[in-house]
């Protein structure tokens, strides 16, 4: 398991607390294998009732993919499979029976937004920054399920209006759509918070739990294939200078091909 996510189970609440603070908590590949096999253990385990998932040091929840693992997509299978992947590892997050609260503090952007999208409630600090810039930055695109979750979340328009503008979504605006439920004044709040939500849904019936969260999910199932829009983005010229431009620190040029 990856030393880059931590993992603690106290008083039958588990928190995941992902662990690159000096990279913004940036997810590798490991991370989100880690996050997949932590699911899968406390799914089943009778000594957890909650779980809290949170980014260490205080500035970000996590600031999406890691750059460096995109360099590994050359074909169209390798962009189709990094999407299978996310949504495999947010699949778990979405069918865990074991509800999940997601504590951010800071950035919570791109892969880290599409972990915190899945989570059953959302509580932020009061600097928490929300979305997907990624037509600013790298010119690739979502998964159809994360952008049926957005759309859940947001509606179309809204959603339209994150990814169009590349902006991100302050807490005061999340508060208003619903996406988070609470505000809190710093990270030492958010985890207090956080620790006394956790305990508190402990302690309600937990098939009722479980039914809502998987009744809601059913609602939202089975979108509708979006492999030709992944190919198109993630092979094409845009997104190599994306990356590029990204990891050089200065803006793209974009050519629409």
């Amino acid at each position: 398991m990856s030393e880059d996510v931590l993992y603690d189970v106290r008083e039958r609440v588990a928190y995941v607390t992902l662990n690159r603070p000096r990279a913004r908590n940036a997810l590798t590949f490991d991370m989100y294998e880690a996050i997949f096999a932590i699911i899968g253990r406390v799914a089943t385990d009778a000594n957890v009732a909650a779980i809290v998932i949170s980014g260490a040091g205080g500035k970000a929840f996590a600031a999406g993919t890691d750059i460096a693992e995109f360099r590994s997509i050359k074909t169209p299978d390798d962009a189709i499979a990094y999407e299978r992947k996310i949504d495999r590892i947010l699949g778990a997050i979405e069918t865990c029976p074991k509800p999940i609260i997601a504590a951010i503090a800071g950035a919570c952007t791109g892969g880290g937004g599409a972990i915190a999208a899945c989570c059953d409630l959302r509580i932020a600090t009061a600097d928490m920054r929300f979305g997907f810039p990624i037509a600013r930055t790298l010119g690739n695109c979502l998964s159809m399920g994360n952008y049926a979750r957005l759309s859940a979340v947001f509606g179309p328009a809204r959603t339209k209006d994150l990814i169009f503008t590349a902006r991100l979504m302050g807490a005061e605006e999340a508060r208003s759509t619903g996406f988070v439920s609470e505000i809190l004044a710093d990270d030492g709040a958010l985890m207090k918070r956080a620790e006394e939500l956790a305990t508190l849904l402990g302690k309600h019936a937990p098939l009722t739990l479980r039914a809502t969260k998987e009744a809601l999910r059913r609602l939202a199932a089975k979108p509708p294939n979006g492999d030709d829009l992944i190919t198109m983005c993630y092979l094409s010229e845009d997104f190599r200078e994306g990356m590029s431009a990204f990891l050089e620190k200065r803006p793209p040029k974009w050519q629409g091909r």
